[in-house]
C-alpha cells in the first residue's frame, strides 16, 4: 500500500499527465495495482475520514481520481477527467433549502494537509467528461456535495490544494485539534 502524502511535496504542485489508456484497458495490471493501493489508502483515512483521493496524494502524477461520498457508497473511478462546464446558481429553491444555505459553510479539508480547514465556494453542479476503470467514456452532471468532491479533486490534478482557493476567496483557514473530551476545535489561522 502507499501512503498518502503530505504537502509540501512537488507532486502535490504540479500538472498531473493523462492516464495513458489504451484498447486493452480492461487487463491494464498497472492501472489495477494503483486503483487498488489508492483505495485502501482512502479507505484507511481515518480522523479525518476521507470522500476522495487523487493519484498525486499518493505520490504517482497521473489524471485520476476516486471518490467515495459516504460510508455504504461504492468508490467511484475518474480517469482523465475534464470539467466542461459549471453552474454557482441552483434552480428554485425551497425554503428548508433556503434555511439551510444560510447555516454556517461546511468546511473542507484535504488528506495531504492533515488538521487544515477552510471554508471553500465550489460549484453547485458540475459536468464532467472522464473514464472509469473500464476505460468506459462518460459525460455527466454533478452536484451539491458530489460536485465539491469533483471539484477539489479536480483540482489536486492540477497542482491546486485547497488553500490557495480560500485563500483567493479571501476565506478563513483554520487549524484543527482535539480538546479534553476528544472533540474537534477549529482555531483560525492567520494570513
Amino acid at each position: 500500500m502507499m501512503a498518502i502524502i503530505q504537502a509540501p511535496n512537488k507532486v502535490l504542485s504540479g500538472a498531473a499527465k493523462k492516464y495513458p489508456l489504451g484498447k486493452y484497458v480492461r487487463s491494464d495490471k498497472n492501472l489495477a495495482k494503483l486503483l487498488s493501493d489508492m483505495e485502501t489508502a482512502l479507505t484507511l483515512a481515518r480522523d479525518p475520514k476521507g470522500v476522495g483521493l487523487a493519484a498525486p496524494q499518493i505520490g504517482v502524477p497521473y489524471s485520476l481520481f476516486i471518490v467515495k461520498p459516504t460510508e455504504k457508497s461504492k468508490i467511484v473511478v475518474f480517469i482523465n477527467p475534464e470539467i466542461l462546464a459549471t453552474s454557482d446558481k441552483p434552480g428554485a429553491r425551497s425554503k428548508k433549502q433556503e434555511a439551510k444555505s444560510k447555516q454556517p459553510k461546511r468546511l473542507e479539508g484535504c488528506l495531504s494537509l492533515l488538521n487544515i480547514w477552510g471554508e471553500v465556494k465550489r460549484p453547485e453542479t458540475l459536468t464532467l467528461s472522464y473514464y472509469d476503470e473500464l476505460g468506459v467514456k462518460h459525460t455527466k452532471k454533478f452536484k451539491g456535495f458530489m460536485a465539491t468532491i469533483i471539484a477539489h479533486e479536480v483540482d489536486h490534478l492540477h497542482g491546486i490544494l485547497f488553500p490557495r482557493r480560500v485563500l483567493e476567496q479571501k476565506g478563513q483557514l483554520y487549524k484543527s485539534h482535539k480538546n479534553a473530551k476528544d472533540e474537534d476545535v477549529f482555531d483560525p489561522i492567520e494570513v
